[in-house]
């Protein structure tokens, strides 16, 4: 028998409502005074907005609830979607990967932006009820897939290829999602090396990932090899908060906007190997109190990481009782330049 809960879970839902600007924020953009749209698109063309009625509407049409195995929280303002899409400033023409599309709501204001929109989503009744709300559209398609293990670099050729000429033809691909929250890193070390498909990234992530991924400061716990990847790879903007409650079901924490600007390869870091890069990075986070010259030591010798880390800026201390100097380094004091050239003198390739 279908479910009559429906209604109970109209009115369980609580107003939808945007938070108001917080004093650590103060230098980011607020919900409150959206960016303004550079497409102007008239109403009349424009498919109805989706809200909770529509998205409970259209679970419930597949006898579907959010699955928590998935960290299925579908959105229920359709202007943080329109916001989304401002970020990533996209215009008629673009092509864009959507992650887990869910309900279409963030893939409805993608197509009325006239985005052409390829959608990944892993649950196939999800990915049958998207198919099915877009037949109408030659500008989607869904692929029902596991974004982590699909071949996504494949994907998008594929989609850039069957464009149209080369004149018409978008030279860079963007990426617009609602993620689930538990596959973000995943997601992000997938995406921030492909400069030479997307050009931009702008992703719906929990809040305190988005600021430390952002923010992090030196000298911090929260100062991680993750930063050292978002840098090198791209240039990261946080863009505005986005309270629990815009979402069903109700999430635990608040989510935030964050627009990665990808670089291109001849704009990385000059090192003469990436993986070895990376591989170095992470050993120095793995004895995250451990001094670098002691985790960096199957490297090289000790004394050369230390002329090394004296070499980027780093000075020496002395230990008074037995008048030896050491450059008294930790991962957490070093910038990603200073990274780059402790990689350039220490590893040999």
């Amino acid at each position: 028998m279908r479910s009559t809960a429906t209604p109970n879970l109209l009115q369980s839902l609580p107003p939808i409502s945007v938070s108001p600007r917080t004093p650590s924020l103060l230098a980011h953009n607020s919900l409150t005074s959206p960016p303004k749209r550079t497409l102007e698109v008239t109403c009349a063309s424009k498919r109805s907005p989706d809200d909770y009625h529509a998205t409970l509407k259209a679970l419930n049409s597949r006898d579907r609830r959010p699955r928590k195995s998935l960290g299925q929280h579908y959105m229920l303002n359709d202007e943080i979607n329109e916001q989304l899409v401002a970020s990533a400033n996209v215009e008629e023409g673009d092509l864009v990967l959507e992650i887990g599309p869910g309900t279409g709501s963030l893939t409805n204001v993608l197509i009325d932006a006239g985005a052409t929109v390829l959608a990944i989503e892993k649950d196939a009744h999800m990915a049958a009820l998207v198919r099915e709300r877009f037949a109408d559209t030659n500008r989607f398609k869904v692929l029902q897939e596991d974004f982590i293990k699909c071949h996504i670099r494949s994907h998008m050729l594929s989609m850039l290829e069957s464009m149209g000429s080369l004149s018409e033809k978008p030279r860079y691909a963007k990426v617009v999602a609602n993620i689930p929250f538990n596959i973000s890193t995943d997601v992000i070390k997938q995406l921030l090396p492909m400069g030479d498909i997307f050009s931009e990234i702008v992703l719906l992530l929990q809040d305190e990932t988005a600021l430390r991924l952002v923010e992090s400061s030196l000298r911090t716990s929260e100062y991680r090899p993750i930063n050292i990847f978002v840098n090198f790879y791209s240039d990261p903007e946080y863009k505005f908060k986005v309270p629990r409650s815009n979402f069903f079901p109700q999430p635990k924490v608040d989510a935030a906007v964050v627009r990665f600007k990808l670089k291109q390869a001849v704009d990385y870091p000059a090192v003469s190997s990436t993986k070895s890069f990376f591989s170095m990075v992470n050993s120095a986070f793995n004895g995250k109190r451990k001094m670098l010259r002691k985790s960096l030591q199957h490297i090289c010798t000790p004394v050369e990481i230390e002329e090394a880390l004296q070499n980027v800026g780093c000075l020496a201390t002395t230990n008074p009782s037995k008048s030896i100097h050491h450059v008294q380094s930790r991962p957490e004091e070093l910038t990603l330049d200073d990274f780059v050239n402790l990689h350039n003198s220490i590893v040999r390739t």
